[in-house]
């Protein structure tokens, strides 16, 4: 019996990711052809420079002609971690035209432009895997997509970014301030030399985009996200939280209205102390699902590095392989419910606001006064001791709120500010729970 012609695979990049995914691939080609029923020959890496030193992969695999390896049409599969919007859209649609399937890890393209992505796939008939995309190597993307179809999900809650929670968790942990936790971060490689993706958010906001996309089938882009980031969070602002029991992190939260509208954001958030996600520390990743039926779900891993990532690079090649081999393909974009974007200043939140303010009689009532005014509750207020503060500084006040609208929260602050009672800015977070 003649054996079956193995799968050619491709791969764009052979940065820290794509190098861990063709050292795998070259060095457990038996485990490989096991688990699909097909031997996966890795036919071409393409990289942009063919000077750098790639210990332990063939150098006749690399090639800088990136649009000459998707353009062959007996490539079976194309592997892409290369990232950026292009030229990565333009090679992942001349793979799909050819009739490659496509596993990628490329959140911002996703987040910017999935649907196109989508539509190339179903109409050639091959499969978009993109486990990667999201949470490094937790399975999360396969949940959403398979598991949980059947059931209806009301809200998803992330810390989809390890940078950020390493940054917050020292300064839980140490009571350090951001810029001194940013830097170790950079020393240790947990943070780029160019940290703004992370720190603002923008990685977090691509992932929950994809996130909300999935959860709710409809079609999030990242324009749609309410994204901030973590740099104006204090040393102070985790100190307070701490007391209150809570722990700040950078939460990405996607979460079904009562109208069937959809929300998604990225913000510093007050998580309670009891709170699954609150005890997720260092690097790692979590996501947390709630739904109608199966409940509260929690997913928890490393959300990033070579080894974690690949592993879910390579579980989506496995996937896409016994496909190819049954004839058959996986899901394709599951966009049937088309809901609306919830107008951020309609988003319902509890607020955490601390400020500086004369220390006189009947300041609180004038500061009571402007959250009534927009129908903002406050739950509790907290003052720090004179005792913690030199004379004629003032006082210092920490307040809670029930869940009010986000334009209503913004207008009372607006209102706040013109205090004469009111010093300096006022710090603004949101609360979980």
């Amino acid at each position: 019996m003649t054996p079956a012609k193995p799968l050619k695979v491709a791969l764009l990049g052979c940065g820290v990711v794509g190098s861990e995914v063709a050292r795998l691939l070259l060095g457990s080609a038996d485990e490989f052809q096991a688990r699909s029923g097909r031997r996966l020959e890795l036919v071409g890496i393409a990289v942009r420079s063919l000077a750098k030193e790639r210990p332990g992969i063939d150098r006749e695999l690399l090639t800088d002609d990136a649009a000459g390896l998707v353009g062959r049409r007996d490539v079976d599969l194309v592997i892409e971690v290369m990232g950026g919007v292009e030229p990565a859209r333009s090679l992942i649609l001349t793979a799909i035209g050819h009739g490659a399937s496509v596993i990628t890890a490329n959140k911002q393209l996703l987040a910017q432009d999935g649907a196109t992505l989508y539509t190339a796939a179903a109409e050639a008939g091959v499969d978009l895997y993109f486990e990667a995309a999201v949470a490094g190597a937790i399975p999360i993307i396969r949940p959403l997509r398979e598991s949980l179809v059947g059931d209806e999900i009301t809200a998803v809650k992330g810390i989809v970014n390890g940078t950020t929670n390493f940054i917050l968790d020292k300064m839980h942990t140490e009571g350090s301030s951001f810029a001194e936790v940013l830097a170790e971060a950079q020393r240790l490689g947990y943070a780029e030399e160019d940290p703004t993706a992370d720190v603002e958010g923008l990685d977090a906001a691509a992932k929950a985009a994809i996130l909300a996309s999935l959860a709710f089938h409809s079609r999030v882009k990242l324009d749609d996200v309410d994204c901030e980031g973590i740099t104006r969070v204090t040393a102070s602002d985790v100190a307070t939280a701490k007391e209150l029991g809570y722990v700040i992190k950078l939460l990405a939260r996607c979460a079904l209205a009562p109208d069937g509208s959809i929300s998604v954001g990225v913000h510093p958030t007050m998580v309670p102390a009891s709170h699954p996600l609150a005890n997720v520390s260092g690097a790692f990743n979590a996501v947390f699902v709630e739904s109608r039926h199966a409940g509260q779900l929690m997913f928890m891993g490393p959300g990033a590095g070579g080894s974690p990532t690949a592993s879910a690079v390579l579980g989506d090649v496995v996937t896409a392989a016994r496909n190819r081999v049954r004839g058959a393909s996986g899901p394709g974009e599951s966009s049937y419910s088309a809901r609306p974007i919830t107008p951020r200043g309609q988003v319902p939140s509890r607020f955490y606001l601390s400020l500086s303010v004369e220390d006189e009689p009947g300041v609180l009532a004038r500061i009571a006064a402007a959250f009534a005014r927009y129908q903002v509750s406050i739950q509790a207020v907290r003052q720090e001791s004179e005792l913690d503060r030199p004379q004629g500084q003032g006082a210092k006040l920490a307040l809670l709120t029930h869940a009010a609208r986000v334009s209503d929260m913004r207008a009372a602050l607006e209102d706040l500010q013109a205090l004469p009672d009111v010093r300096g800015d006022v710090t603004l977070m949101r609360v979980e729970g």
